[in-house]
């Protein structure tokens, strides 16, 4: 089986790097990218099995690179991460497979993408 890798949008370096490091320890190959535009570029050059996109982001915002994703990359699973809970119920987030709420226990975060890569 495939190591299965997975690209981390989140303008936030800190939580960039948190979470390519909880994902790399349960044996994923992970990337990080800043921002929609470059996660864009990132995608169209390589072949990812998840995103884990944040929503707030300078430029185009997650829910706008979901919709992108999900047209062009209908395989590809994806996680919106947010700290705000209204965008759970934003018809656009509908795009994503699954939405978490951001927090420094990853605990749920890991249970999601271990869930959507088995499907």
């Amino acid at each position: 089986m495939k190591e299965a890798k997975i690209l981390v949008v989140d303008d936030e370096q800190n939580l960039r790097l948190l979470i390519s490091e909880e994902l790399e320890e349960l044996g994923y190959k992970v990337e990080t990218v800043s921002n929609a535009e470059e996660a864009l570029k990132r995608i169209e050059s390589d072949d990812f099995d998840l995103a884990t996109i944040d929503i707030e982001m300078p430029g185009m915002n997650g829910i706008e690179l979901a919709g992108i994703l999900r047209q062009k990359y209908p395989a590809l699973r994806i996680i919106l991460l947010t700290a705000y809970s209204h965008y759970k119920y934003d018809l656009a987030s509908w795009a994503a497979d699954a939405y978490v709420v951001k927090s420094t226990d990853l605990t749920e975060l890991k249970e999601t993408v271990k869930k959507l890569l088995q499907m």
